[in-house]
């Protein structure tokens, strides 16, 4: 399991995270999915309980990537904000914010998709991807390249994490 969490979380941080702490939080994340009891009781600083939906194995990946990984947001505007904020100055974006403000939510995430689409060719664009369960946001997004989409799906599957191509759940969402 450690394997592939060490791969999953390579592949959605995109070099935003060193080895070192890809490998620190895959070691922890694994501990937390084998023994829940015993990591709880050697990590008394964690806030977890039962009553979060998702397993504290989860919650340990969920909680440690940096904001420059995960994106959580409760609307289109606050979500490529945080997305542009991760790439830097150094990175132009065609849209801004603002200029989702009064769009509907397809419209906006297609926007979004169509930017990232065009960005690092090489690697297949980056594709915004639904990451684990809702937890305090109404979005909670990860970045993947095109080229590692198929894995990281696949991975997400193996480790029971909920994970989808941001924009076809949406599409799927509203003709539902």
């Amino acid at each position: 399991m450690k394997t592939q969490l060490i791969e999953l979380i390579t592949k959605i941080s995109s070099g935003c995270m060193a080895q070192d702490e890809i490998e620190r939080v895959a070691g922890e994340a694994a501990q937390a999915y084998a023994d829940p009891g015993v990591f709880l009781a050697a990590n008394p600083d964690i806030n977890y309980d039962d009553t979060f939906p998702i397993p504290l194995g989860e919650w340990v990946v969920v909680g440690s990537l940096p904001e420059t990984v995960l994106f959580q947001a409760d609307t289109y505007p606050d979500l490529l904000q945080q997305i542009t904020d991760s790439f830097g100055p150094a990175v132009t974006f065609n849209i801004k914010p603002k200029q989702l403000a009064k769009t509907e939510p397809l419209t906006a995430l297609n926007r979004i998709q169509v930017q990232l689409g065009s960005m690092s060719k090489e690697d297949g664009g980056y594709v915004l991807v639904n990451f684990s369960q809702l937890l305090d946001d109404e979005m909670q997004a990860v970045l993947v390249f095109g080229n590692d989409l198929p894995r990281v799906l696949e991975l997400c599957a193996e480790l029971n994490i909920a994970a989808a191509p941001s924009l076809e759940a949406l599409k799927v969402a509203v003709h539902v």
